[in-house]
């Protein structure tokens, strides 16, 4: 490891190899047939082996090279050895070869908090619509969102399958198209890597939303946004990486029950490219290691035109959402 990396680009250099193999470990799970499914709170608040092995594998990985971070993460687990198979200690020379933000430059190992949700999405993970899952793990530095990392395990799967379904009739051999999985990384102040940024169609109102978690209030601020089209998904991670990729303007979520975890990495990204995420009220998120864990006022996310959405947040729906 070279000495003359700064700390905030070696954790961010390993949190991009971390989140592969922790999307590595979301497959794998899959394969294996057997999701060890339990609910928590309620029936769409669930937790699968995949969730419990990711998180072990990251925390335990950051911790082993990072031990004065704060690591916080989505599932409360007992503690208990982890397998050395779980850990990966590698670190994505690509973004060491970055030049670190000149204001994060001095920053210390114990002056940063990282979120950890290792598979956000789940309830879309245990029913097979895998593009919604996502591995999150994002980087706070005095309760500011600075950095992060987004693993999609399945991206390009449905390409993947048909690519799989050529081989076997030999009518083609693996291609592009055949790799699965792909890790967007951001910095604030750098940017944000390995995806096509991409607006939305002018003129559109494209709104995604909560596809397992809705109620009066959430289709209530839905609908003041005047939409021309709502896209019911899972995964705060995937709503944002839909709102770099053009396929929706804004993501709407009036309610509680998103947490930090899930929005302090995808907002890092969605920040570094010149969008916005705030509550409901227009408030930033704060991500210090002492702040409540639940996103209370809600969620409001565009990469651009943000005034027009937060304009029209009806007052009953701020009412109702204390921050």
């Amino acid at each position: 490891m070279a000495s003359g990396h700064t700390v905030l680009m070696r954790l961010v250099a390993s949190a991009y190899s971390i989140a592969q193999k922790a999307g590595t470990i979301v497959r794998r799970v899959i394969a294996e047939g057997d999701l060890g499914i339990v609910e928590k709170t309620c029936a769409t608040d669930l937790q699968t082996k995949a969730d419990r092995l990711a998180q072990m594998s990251i925390c335990s990985s950051l911790a082993r090279k990072f031990p004065k971070l704060t690591i916080i993460g989505e599932e409360d687990l007992p503690f208990e050895e982890v397998d050395q198979e779980l850990i990966e200690d590698g670190q994505w020379e690509e973004i060491l070869q970055q030049p670190c933000p000149t204001q994060y430059s001095a920053i210390k190992e114990e002056d940063l908090v990282v979120w950890v949700d290792p598979l956000d999405g789940t309830k879309e993970y245990t029913e097979g619509l895998l593009d919604n899952v996502t591995v999150l793990i994002g980087i706070a530095y005095e309760g500011k969102a600075i950095a992060g990392v987004i693993n999609q395990p399945y991206y390009n799967y449905q390409n993947n399958e048909k690519q799989k379904l050529r081989e076997h009739k030999n009518e083609a051999k693996a291609g592009p198209d055949a790799t699965l999985g792909r890790t967007i990384w951001g910095v604030l102040g750098l940017g944000a890597f390995g995806f096509q940024l991409k607006e939305a169609p002018a003129g559109k109102h494209i709104i995604t939303t909560t596809r397992s978690h809705s109620n009066k209030l959430v289709t209530d601020c839905v609908t003041a946004m005047n939409p021309d089209d709502v896209l019911r998904v899972g995964g705060a991670g995937n709503k944002i990486i839909q709102l770099i990729e053009g396929k929706a303007s804004a993501y709407v979520f009036a309610s509680p029950g998103c947490k930090k975890w899930d929005t302090c990495a995808p907002e890092v990204i969605l920040h570094a490219v010149g969008g916005k995420l705030t509550d409901i009220h227009g408030n930033a998120l704060q991500y210090n290691k002492e702040v409540k864990h639940m996103n209370s006022a809600g969620v409001l996310a565009t990469l651009r035109d943000y005034d027009y959405y937060a304009s029209r947040v009806p007052q009953s729906v701020k009412n109702a959402l204390v921050p």
